[in-house]
C-alpha cells in the first residue's frame, strides 16, 4: 500500500495498518464505515468530505498517509507485537526522511504497543518521534466502538486547533 507522502507535511496521519479491503483498492481507510474521512472533515482539516479516492488531495492540504504496519489484515487484532515493534522502527526513520511536523498515531494501542508507551493516553505525546511532535488519536475504523463521529471530530479538531496555533 503505498504511502501519500512528501517531505516537510504539516501532519502525517499514521493507521495501525491496511484493511484488506484498502489494500485491494489501494487507497487509505477506504473500507465502508470507516470515519477517518468524515472525521477529517468534521474537524475542519478538509474543507469538503474527500472519498478514499481523492487521498493525494490531502497533500495539498499539507498532510498525508502512512501506517504503522504495512501488512494488511481483516482486523489490527491479528498483527503481532514483532509487528508492531518492527513497523514502529521503520515508521520513525520514515519520519526522520520526510520530517513532518505532527504525527498523528490513529490508535492508542498501536503507538502504545510499537514504542513501548503502555501507559500513554491520546492526545499530544511528551516526547517528538524522530523530530516531529506525536498527537495519538483514536483509531477511526468503524469496528472501534468506542468512539462516536462526534467524539472522533471533537478529538480531531482540538488536533487540528493545536497544530495550527503551533505555526
Amino acid at each position: 500500500m503505498p504511502d501519500v507522502i512528501a517531505p516537510g507535511l504539516k501532519v502525517l496521519f499514521c493507521g495501525i495498518n491496511p484493511s484488506v479491503y484498502s489494500a485491494v483498492v489501494r487507497h487509505h481507510f477506504a473500507r465502508p464505515g470507516n470515519r477517518f474521512w468524515p472525521a477529517l472533515y468534521a474537524s475542519g482539516f478538509t474543507e469538503r468530505l474527500l472519498t478514499p479516492y481523492e487521498q493525494e488531495e490531502l497533500l495539498a492540504r499539507g498532510c498525508g498517509i502512512t501506517n504503522v504496519v504495512e501488512r494488511a489484515s481483516v482486523s489490527a487484532d491479528t498483527l503481532t507485537a514483532a509487528e508492531y515493534a518492527e513497523g514502529g522502527r521503520q515508521l520513525e526513520a520514515k519520519v526522520r526522511r520526510y520530517q513532518p511536523r505532527y504525527l498523528a498515531v490513529l490508535g492508542i494501542g498501536a503507538w502504545r504497543t510499537a514504542f513501548q508507551k503502555p501507559r500513554a493516553v491520546l492526545g499530544p505525546q511528551p516526547e517528538p518521534l524522530g523530530g516531529a511532535r506525536v498527537w495519538v488519536l483514536p483509531n477511526p475504523s468503524g469496528l472501534n466502538a468506542h468512539y462516536r463521529p462526534e467524539d472522533l471530530a471533537r478529538l480531531f479538531r482540538a488536533f487540528r486547533l493545536a497544530a495550527e496555533s503551533d505555526g
